[in-house]
């Protein structure tokens, strides 16, 4: 209970930090020659005083504001269920997992199964197919969408097939009716790498979704560069109830119990039940039906991101406002660059703006000149999964994934793409400078 000077005290402290923010936490006003990041932190004294408030009541795992964002999220998706976790990649981690439970049955994907997937994108969308001794199954790209080649579907598929795992590549959602078609007429598993397109909507059916909630599972990252942020942390979502209890049962060190941390016995069965092959009665807390992990994030990090969430909307309507100058500032160079393009039925909440240089265009002097001149760039990540060094070897005598044809536009976008930001916290000036730039390199390129 708190009392009258304890509440005092606390409003007094929160007073300070917002002071404090707005003193010290304020953006500084863009001057040209100063660095353009590719992205960063958008925030303000709501954040910080949220944190600091959190911070006062001491209590540093999963609690209350734990609970709090898992719901908002979860509602602000239109998602039945919400598991917060410690980073993106745990998220991409805890989905897969959860599709190896045994409590999926014949569904279950074991050890020589198949998921399917491509090689351009970030590593821990496949580490964890790699890690479990599944198969990863590489498909060809598009480009000017950079996602997966839909008509290669039917080519990756196997009797060993399970389920499909894809990223919405910055922000640009792939074929989900495509896929999901494909899916459903081959009872497949469809996890939605979301971590760089959350807010990003897909019409399907005449209804418009946010991505990440129309497969099996979606993921969602809350790192710094991302659409939100609580500086680490990730998501888990998903509609179906099964997958939810596996899902939180992995979050949590793989225990059957579901009471939360610090409560006991919510279902008044603790120590009368039999479990395995354990002695009768035997403390539920200390059942575990899975071999889990400990991926939560804390009170601390949730209550950034519930205020974060509250912010969305204007981050969203900035980054489409900041692609889409970018774009009309660019389209005149379309002879010697080629610019993204959204996919058919879908509303981007883009994360970059991705260029893939034509030929007589040098994708690596271009990065250069940028870099040089204050504009920070960023290639799709691995590139080219399959020849990164923790595949060498695995590349070695091709044990342990499969190709399906050429991955000839993957390795395009690894010899010839780079990207450059379009976060909300840049400015017209900032991207008006990016376009001055990037028309002075292409002038004065070689063949």
């Amino acid at each position: 209970m708190v009392n009258e000077q304890e509440a005092s005290d606390r409003k007094q402290i929160l007073k300070l930090v917002a002071q404090y923010a707005e003193k010290y936490h304020q953006r500084k006003p863009y001057e040209a020659g100063h660095r353009i990041n590719y992205a960063g932190r958008v925030y303000g004294k709501e954040e910080m005083s949220a944190l600091v408030d959190s911070a006062l009541e001491f209590w540093l795992t999963a609690g209350k504001h734990t609970e709090q964002f898992e719901r908002e999220f979860a509602d602000y998706l239109g998602s039945q269920f919400c598991c917060l976790v410690n980073s993106g990649s745990s998220a991409n981690l805890l989905a897969f997992m959860a599709l190896t439970s045994p409590l999926l049955e014949e569904r279950t994907i074991k050890r020589g199964d198949e998921v399917i997937t491509v090689a351009a994108g970030f590593p821990t969308t496949i580490a964890p197919i790699v890690q479990y001794g599944a198969i990863p199954v590489f498909v060809d790209v598009t480009i000017p969408e950079y996602n997966i080649d839909v008509t290669l579907l039917e080519k990756a598929l196997s009797h060993k097939t399970k389920a499909v795992m894809l990223a919405h590549t910055l922000g640009n959602p792939f074929d989900i009716k495509a896929v999901m078609e494909f899916c459903k007429k081959h009872n497949l598993w469809l996890i939605e790498d979301n971590c760089d397109a959350l807010g990003s909507k897909y019409i399907l059916d005449d209804k418009v979704n946010y991505t990440g909630t129309i497969g099996d599972i979606g993921t969602s990252s809350f790192y710094p560069p991302h659409h939100m942020t609580m500086g680490e942390g990730g998501a888990v979502y998903t509609d179906n109830p099964l997958l939810n209890k596996i899902i939180r049962s992995m979050r949590d060190w793989g225990r059957d119990c579901s009471c939360p941390s610090g409560m006991d016995n919510l279902c008044g069965h603790r120590f009368d039940k039999q479990y395995g092959q354990l002695p009768m009665g035997y403390d539920h807390k200390y059942v575990y039906s899975h071999f889990g992990y400990n991926l939560k994030a804390t009170d601390m990090q949730a209550t950034i991101g519930v205020e974060q969430l509250k912010r969305m909307p204007e981050f969203i309507e900035k980054r489409i406002h900041n692609f889409n100058r970018l774009a009309d500032g660019l389209k005149e160079l379309e002879d010697k660059i080629i610019l993204p393009q959204a996919t058919e039925s879908s509303e981007p909440s883009w994360f970059g703006f991705m260029l893939t240089c034509k030929e007589g265009v040098s994708r690596d002097k271009m990065v250069q000149f940028l870099e040089y001149n204050g504009i920070q760039t960023r290639m799709l990540f691995a590139g080219n999964m399959i020849k990164q060094p923790c595949f060498d070897e695995m590349r070695k005598d091709n044990h342990g994934f499969r190709v399906v044809r050429a991955l000839t536009n993957t390795d395009i976008i690894m010899r010839d793409s780079f990207w450059v930001g379009v976060y909300p916290g840049m400015t017209d000036e900032m991207i008006d400078y990016m376009i001055e730039k990037i028309y002075e390199f292409i002038r004065n390129a070689r063949v």
